[in-house]
């Protein structure tokens, strides 16, 4: 596809893919509205997150907390507990922060256009250019996952999208492309066309509009595009957690800290190791830990097997280890009670199928 295209083409190209969003595009509850709270709050969910996977989570977040003062005045542990299960935590912690920055700095009105966004934490150029595009229909190209993929197709971009260059790059033949009377409902359908259309597997080239002019489709590149960068190593870690029981239903449970994985969520007294260990190993480790006296001790590992997690760079081995004692001394929760902290998924999991 030619760049340097007629202003009439490049009306032709917007008008096209808007058409064909206004008779294909999905009922999303996000696009039933222009309050840029709503539209930031489905963005942050919808990062590297599923429409399927994401939705629920959209669905409680407007319901307990419909305005951004309702956000603001809820605690961290409240608005991670609510998160649980839906990943990347920072997003959350971010989404708290902002709400707090919106309510004591900018006087309680949520900001849509995308120069006052963009300084809010966890706000990037495309999160600020769909808030703002879709709220008052400011002109922001959206640059994500799908529109990177369906333009490197369309036009036979081979720079790397998990590169800064590309962004400028890709973000330029956007503006370039961009309904300037309907830059909202362009935005949108240039990411489903990407989403529905041109998937990242199995695309429907046979029924794509574009399939004519479409580089991918006439080179035989469809796979071989987007390019990317390969990702670094994945790291495999091996957690070892203890779940400590008293007779009155007591447990341990310890807040993370620091910049690692998981920040500020919840687990259970962890030894990391650089593999996986056996019972010997593990009653020798704990001869350290002042609440239990490792020789009066029974130690089992929970259904005799660690289980798999992945992460964007790591695969984390979470194995339960299950220590019964008469009593804990300090620094307990009720078991009851578990169910008011947010955890990591794989502990999260773990409770879920654990019978106390």
């Amino acid at each position: 596809m030619d760049l340097n295209l007629s202003k009439s083409t490049i009306k032709s190209f917007s008008k096209k893919l808007i058409c064909w969003y206004y008779k294909n595009k999905r009922d999303l509850p996000w696009r039933k509205t222009k309050d840029p709270y709503k539209i930031w709050l489905s963005e942050i969910i919808l990062q590297q997150t599923k429409i399927a996977q994401g939705l629920p989570y959209y669905q409680k977040f407007v319901v307990q907390y419909p305005t951004v003062s309702k956000l603001a005045k809820a605690s961290e542990q409240q608005v991670l507990k609510l998160w649980e299960g839906l990943g990347y935590y920072s997003r959350a912690r971010n989404l708290h922060k902002t709400a707090k920055i919106v309510i004591n700095d900018l006087k309680g009105v949520f900001p849509s256009k995308h120069k006052e966004l963009i300084k809010l934490p966890g706000i990037g150029d495309y999160t600020a250019s769909a808030i703002s595009s879709f709220s008052i229909n400011e002109i922001n190209p959206v640059i994500d996952g799908n529109v990177y993929r369906f333009l490197s197709r369309l036009i036979g971009i081979k720079t790397p999208i998990n590169t800064g260059k590309s962004h400028k790059e890709f973000r330029d033949i956007a503006e370039i492309l961009i309904s300037k009377r309907n830059p909202s409902d362009f935005n949108q359908a240039i990411m489903e066309f990407g989403s529905l259309i041109c998937r990242p597997n199995s695309p429907l080239c046979e029924k794509c509009m574009y399939k004519k002019i479409c580089f991918a489709h006439l080179n035989k590149e469809v796979h071989a595009l987007p390019v990317k960068i390969k990702k670094k190593k994945v790291r495999d870690r091996f957690f070892n957690f203890l779940i400590v029981k008293s007779e009155s239903n007591q447990t341990i449970i310890i807040k993370r800290k620091g910049k690692d994985i998981w920040q500020n969520l919840y687990q259970f007294p962890l030894f990391e190791t650089n593999k996986k260990i056996d019972n010997k190993i593990m009653l020798n480790k704990l001869n350290n830990l002042e609440y239990l006296d490792s020789s009066k001790i029974k130690l089992d590992l929970f259904q005799n097997k660690s289980f798999s997690h992945k992460l964007s760079h790591q695969n984390i081995h979470s194995s339960f280890w299950l220590i019964n004692v008469k009593r804990l001394s300090n620094d307990f929760v009720n078991i009851s009670n578990l169910k008011q902290y947010p955890f990591p998924k794989p502990i999260s999991n773990f409770l879920s199928s654990y019978n106390w």
